[in-house]
């Protein structure tokens, strides 16, 4: 087997061969992936249900068919995000051209997270074909079996010395995070995040990060409460709320609280029946440590709605907890699981200052019919991404970058904006030889006159 320094001096090797960079092999590969996506889908379903309990509804539109999507949209593009952009010259350039010309980092590492972990996997591997780079992915040791279908479909499809995978836990991401890599892309937790930024910090690598934070969906008293219902416990429980930018809590006005808690029961019996835990289309919980964490939570507030667990199997049903304060555990970090803790307000604007306080979440999700106030949320909190009236659905525009700010990430990718993550933007002047501009020369009569006029 092949050293870890070994395989990316390999992958240095034959980036700079030049194949990477032309268009037609950029679009090969991506097409490539595309089927190959479409021969393991039986594969990536099995396996998805096997590490995470996803329903053949939620894997294929959540993981495959995102995919898919991406890969259509990257290809209908790719020639036109490749042409170098022709931008205005000065007149201190007169007679020049100037350019911007989007070239590939070179190998870029990948490390991807265990809650989608085919989809967080390839999505980002996409803008890396896309822009011309080598890649080494790295899937997660949480999710094995999805972990092996991807090794098994990147070693049949793709040139080791193009693509490669590399398995394993903390030693080999700790290992690969040593290696002098052209750039970083990782998804995952905080807390993992800061040592993936230590680690290229030390070598001056630039990174993207996708991590996360307590993302809220904030519900006033005007908006339409039957579809608010609908579409937060949608985007709650996806995946059993094992999702970065799924609401993490819910802020509702005191006037319509009994009212959406009563919608939002009668949502999920819709969604998942009288006994969730027993329901085949229900995502269980990754494993035994993230169970028990999630478990300990139900200690906190009053759970109104849900509650029901089974250890061995580590499932917990979606669970509503009322009558939490800021200073609840529950509240401390993301909770990254099926349970919805409630606070409620009487003002906006202290909602506004609360979410102040904490760090910069990764979405946040307001439900008013007022556009007033919308523009109010929008132009006071900061947050990467979200929605008005809806949960998840930026995530999906390939027209949308989508990406964290503070805490909760660095960068942004999907549609074009995966195709600049993985880009370097190179600035490129042509100058004219047919005359030249004595002035700017330390040597020239009333240089500096002329300049002061010209830049002044």
């Amino acid at each position: 087997m092949t050293s870890i320094p070994a395989l990316v001096e390999n992958h240095k090797n034959y980036y700079h061969i030049g194949d990477t960079k032309k268009y037609d092999f950029r679009k090969q590969q991506l097409e490539v992936l595309r089927n190959a996506i479409k021969e393991y889908e039986q594969e990536v379903l099995d396996a998805l249900k096997t590490d995470l309990h996803k329903s053949e509804w939620e894997a294929y539109t959540t993981e495959i068919g995102f995919l898919l999507e991406e890969i259509k949209f990257t290809i209908k593009h790719l020639k036109e995000w490749m042409k170098p952009e022709s931008v205005k010259t000065p007149i201190t350039h007169l007679g020049s051209k100037s350019h911007v010309h989007s070239e590939p980092f070179g190998v870029t590492l990948i490390i991807a997270p265990w809650n989608y972990p085919f989809q967080l996997q390839l999505a980002p591997l996409v803008g890396a074909i896309a822009s011309g780079n080598c890649a080494v992915l790295k899937p997660s040791e949480l999710t094995p079996t999805v972990s092996k279908v991807l090794a098994k479909l990147i070693r049949e499809n793709f040139a080791e010395k193009y693509i490669s995978l590399v398995e394993g836990g903390v030693q080999e991401s700790t290992e690969l995070l040593k290696q002098p890599f052209d750039h970083i892309f990782f998804t995952g937790s905080v807390a993992v995040g800061k040592i993936v930024m230590e680690a290229a910090a030390k070598q001056l690598i630039p990174v993207t990060l996708e991590l996360g934070g307590k993302s809220p969906a904030i519900v006033e008293k005007d908006a339409n409460l039957k579809l608010a219902a609908k579409r937060i416990i949608w985007g709650k429980f996806t995946n059993a709320g094992q999702t970065c930018i799924a609401p993490d809590y819910l802020y509702i006005h005191s006037e319509v609280k009994d009212e959406l808690l009563k919608n939002m029961r009668e949502v999920l019996n819709e969604f998942y029946g009288v006994d969730p835990i027993s329901d085949e289309k229900y995502a269980h919980i990754v494993s035994d440590s993230h169970f028990e964490r999630l478990k300990n939570f139900l200690n906190d507030g009053d759970v109104v709605i849900g509650g029901q667990h089974r250890a061995d199997e580590r499932v917990i049903a979606p669970t509503i907890i009322d009558h939490i304060s800021w200073e609840d555990s529950i509240m401390q970090d993301e909770i990254f699981g099926p349970l919805l803790p409630v606070l409620e307000f009487d003002d906006l604007e202290k909602v506004v200052t609360e979410v102040r306080k904490r760090p910069k979440p990764l979405a946040l999700y307001f439900f008013s019919e007022s556009e007033e106030k919308q523009d109010y949320i929008t132009e006071n909190l900061s947050f990467g991404g979200g929605c008005m009236n809806d949960t998840l659905m930026h995530i999906v525009s390939p027209y949308l970058p989508f990406g964290g700010v503070g805490t909760s990430g660095t960068g942004s990718y999907h549609g074009k904006a995966s195709f600049e993550a993985f880009s370097n933007k190179k600035s490129i002047v042509k100058q004219t030889t047919k005359f030249d501009f004595s002035f700017r020369y330390p040597s020239a009569k009333n240089g500096l006159k002329i300049i002061k006029k010209i830049m002044g």
